[in-house]
């Protein structure tokens, strides 16, 4: 009982500290004068994904490489499947936004080359100084792209944050220093509860990274294009998911790897990398042709996420 109350505080401790570690940082750069196009490209993404890296570093440190792997390609899983499908139950989820497209080809291309870099079944420095690379090159296209539509990244800003900026320094700093601390105990109580239940439940590291440890820390994102979706605001989450899941393989993985090299295990390589994939593969047609999740597309999503699910533990 101990290790499953332990494995559900440390993904709350974890989805709120979080939380407070962006709106601290966002506060505190919007008083710096910091503009809201790179707050939304550097502090923003980088700090939204702050769970599945602090999990990712602290499963790497303790030899739980299938547990670092799988959190990754797990949330990358949920984050279309269950991110997008379970607001398209409320209203049908539009796929359109400024650089949906090229982000979305962008998002499968490097899908597909973070497979072939863990072929040989190692993650070594010289993959993560390519992915890094990747990312540099995607941060530099975004940034292009949202200096031509500076209104839209400081609206975006204000829907996500309100008035965070305007709040008393101490307060943000306060944000700030309990969601660096937050994380990682947030970390180390999750990492203890998922391998402690792996190991009880028979199942490997990467199987419980994939789904329990990878559905939690994907809450965030779906909690937030649930309430999109409620406002009728749902192109949002279009945006949200491809880039949280570009950052997890780029930012999270390539971080990771560049201190710790991991293993790629086999049962993690086949099916769930290609199962990843396809997910990621399968939102270009409602990308280029349908131009939204409806309901019934959405059930589907849900289905198929739990049967994957089901699978992976069995």
């Amino acid at each position: 009982m101990l290790t499953y109350l332990a494995l559900i505080a440390g993904l709350i401790v974890l989805v709120f500290a979080g939380d407070l570690l962006v709106r601290g940082a966002v506060g505190l750069a919007e008083r710096l004068g910091i503009p809201a196009l790179i707050i939304g490209l550097t502090i923003v993404a980088f700090g939204t994904s702050a769970p599945e890296l602090v999990i990712s570093m602290k499963a790497a440190a303790e030899n739980a490489g299938g547990l670092a792997i799988g959190n990754v390609v797990g949330s990358n899983i949920a984050n279309v499947l269950l991110v997008l499908g379970a607001p398209s139950l409320i209203f049908a989820t539009a796929c359109y936004g400024t650089g949906t497209r090229r982000n979305a080809l962008f998002m499968v291309a490097i899908t597909l080359g973070f497979i072939a870099l863990a072929g040989d079944g190692m993650l070594s420095r010289l993959d993560a100084v390519v992915m890094i690379s990747l990312l540099g090159v995607f941060l530099y296209d975004n940034y292009r792209s949202a200096r031509r539509h500076r209104e839209q990244a400081q609206s975006a800003l204000e829907d996500e944050f309100g008035d965070i900026g305007t709040k008393p320094p101490a307060l943000l700093l306060g944000f700030l220093v309990v969601g660096l601390i937050g994380l990682p105990i947030g970390a180390n109580l999750t990492i203890y509860g998922a391998t402690q239940i792996a190991r009880s439940w028979g199942v490997s590291d990467s199987a419980i990274g994939l789904t329990v440890v990878a559905i939690g820390t994907s809450l965030p994102e779906l909690v937030a294009a649930i309430m999109a979706a409620w406002h009728r605001q749902s192109a949002v989450a279009i945006g949200n998911v491809i880039g949280s899941n570009i950052f997890n393989l780029l930012a999270i993985m390539g971080t990771t790897n560049l201190i710790f090299p991991l293993p790629v295990p086999k049962e993690l390589f086949i099916p769930d990398m290609w199962v990843m994939l396809l997910t990621s593969a399968a939102l270009l047609p409602f990308i280029f042709f349908r131009k939204s999740i409806t309901r019934p597309a959405g059930l589907v999503m849900i289905v198929l996420y739990f049967g994957y699910v089901f699978t992976a533990l069995h």
